[in-house]
């Protein structure tokens, strides 16, 4: 069982939106039951909310289902949890890696260093409006795509 944890600031926003579109894609593969997903934010402020309205909305527009997610804090467990943790920015990276334990033996990179994007960070579209967030999901799809690529062809068989 491989598992994928998708980070932000406050897991309402980007890190949902991660997870519900590579979460879609693992369920067109059939691979449900060998692929695990979740998110999760470096912040506590919106601990048990469902994500951002406006991601939802644009995740509808593309038959992306999220409104089951619910926000929670990163915690020290889940570095023994899953084996691939994606940061959607260089803070949160930052944030990640101070946490991280030395014993880590998984992925700890950022979310855009899957597939051929010249951003580098899936910027916050929280203050934005629904271009902003139609921009996110422009960036995640290819990375998501390139992640599941990646996971099947090195972890899935071994």
């Amino acid at each position: 069982m491989i598992q994928v944890l998708f980070v932000c600031l406050g897991n309402i926003c980007r890190s949902p939106s991660a997870e519900a579109v590579f979460r879609d894609m693992v369920a067109a593969k059939n691979l449900e039951n060998r692929i695990i997903t979740d998110s999760a934010g470096t912040g506590a402020w919106h601990v048990g909310n469902p994500p951002d309205e406006r991601a939802q909305l644009i995740g509808k527009t593309r038959n992306i289902q999220m409104s089951d997610l619910r926000a929670r804090q990163v915690r020290s467990s889940d570095f023994e949890q899953f084996q691939y943790i994606l940061a959607m920015d260089n803070d949160n990276y930052a944030n990640l890696s101070r946490m991280k334990p030395d014993h880590f033996n998984g992925r700890l990179c950022k979310m855009l260093d899957f597939g051929a994007s010249e951003e580098t960070e899936v910027p916050d579209p929280y203050y934005g409006d629904l271009s902003d967030y139609e921009y996110v999901f422009d960036l995640l799809k290819p990375a998501s795509e390139a992640l599941l690529k990646h996971i099947i062809e090195n972890d899935l068989d071994r």
